[in-house]
């Protein structure tokens, strides 16, 4: 599985998705825990990038381990050093390729054995031919047996359902404790996979009771630009803090938003005031840069900004109809000057565009009518 262990390498210019795992590599005669690094292209780094062929000729020499000899001398480098005593190793060779070609269709976004099981399994319940009874129970034991119990995602049945399916009635699963699968186990099994081809079409119908957890919107971008003057129909280009929207906020009234922000950041009210005043947002900012900033602005900063919007989007309607007619889309605010308040390609935070999306739904809560007293 590879759950948040995402790592990559860069070939040819071409950024390649892979992903880690511990292992131990046998070296003179020492055995050092490592990671094993896994990439989409099937190339795998254990102290060297090796094909899945040479990966397995590794593990077939015993240079990537996966069983250790008492006594046998240990290492993970510059944490600690210790000697095996009476080990026991959950992998063999054969289990540890499973898993990695199980991994690299996973980095492909292809289906993996689990998924091909499952949808074996699919095939048997349309048609339930014995032919196809045995496809699934061989796609099944396809699966590695350390991935059995977690194919079905169920935490109580583990994988005895798929168990007792493979095998059929009279048949004996890949677990000796099991014993002879009866009719009444093979019955009980189909039952299960029954009630959950109907679960499963019910989710899919499923409509969660607070709505869509995904704006159905397209998402809006708004690009960094230096606006000057305002515009007869400025369009998104008037969600912009620095677009020229004159806002008064608290007696005192500033160019725009982003005037305002730069001011109330100064420490000093006289150095406010000259702040306030500047030709433009950009000159707002460098003018903040050089002076004194207050103390506690990284703590004021996101509810100072929240105030700001909903002043400008009080005071100028004919931009607020522009920030409603957005709906529900996700709101991409880039800043070169700020990962907190820009996304600026994903490496940013997008707060800008956060709080457009809280302002407006504010104001479509109060076109709604809601908490209007």
């Amino acid at each position: 599985m590879i759950g948040n262990r995402i790592t990559h390498r860069t070939a040819d210019g071409i950024r390649i998705p892979g992903t880690w795992r511990h292992a131990f590599i046998r070296n003179g005669g020492q055995y050092f825990l490592t990671d094993l690094f896994i990439y989409a292209d099937g190339l795998i780094d254990c102290w060297g990038l090796v094909t899945l062929a040479e990966f397995e000729e590794k593990l077939r020499t015993g240079w990537v381990a996966t069983s250790f000899p008492e006594g046998g001398e240990a290492s993970a480098h510059e944490l600690a050093d210790w000697k095996f005593s009476e080990p026991e190793s959950r992998l063999t060779p054969e289990l540890l390729v499973a898993e990695v070609r199980d991994t690299i269709d996973q980095l492909n976004g292809r289906p993996d054995s689990t998924e091909r099981c499952l949808a074996a399994v699919d095939v048997f319940l349309a048609d339930r031919t014995e032919e196809n009874r045995a496809a699934a129970g061989a796609a099944f034991l396809a699966v590695p047996e350390s991935q059995r119990r977690f194919a079905l995602g169920d935490m109580d049945r583990k994988d005895w359902p798929l168990r007792v399916l493979a095998a059929g009635p009279g048949g004996r699963t890949y677990l000796s404790f099991d014993g002879t699968v009866s009719q009444e186990n093979y019955n009980g099994a189909l039952a299960y996979f029954e009630e959950r081809a109907r679960w499963k079409a019910e989710r899919a119908t499923h409509v969660p009771a607070d709505g869509p957890a995904t704006p159905h919107a397209p998402a809006v971008q708004l690009y960094h630009s230096y606006p000057t003057k305002p515009v007869s129909d400025p369009g998104k280009l008037g969600l912009r803090h620095d677009y020229p929207a004159p806002i008064t906020v608290s007696g005192t009234s500033y160019p725009s938003v982003a005037h305002a922000y730069w001011a109330l950041s100064a420490a000093e009210p006289g150095t406010r005031h000259t702040i306030a005043k500047s030709e433009s947002a950009s000159a707002a900012r460098t003018l903040a840069a050089g002076v004194p900033r207050r103390e506690d602005w990284g703590q004021l900063r996101t509810a100072v900004m929240t105030q700001l919007l909903r002043a400008k989007y009080d005071q100028h309607p004919e931009l607020a109809a522009v920030l409603l007619a957005t709906d529900d889309a996700t709101v991409i605010y880039d800043d070169m000057n700020s990962n907190f308040w820009g996304d600026n390609t994903g490496q940013g935070r997008n707060w800008s565009g956060r709080l457009l999306e809280l302002v407006r739904s504010e104001l479509q809560m109060r076109r709604a009518g809601i908490f209007t007293g």
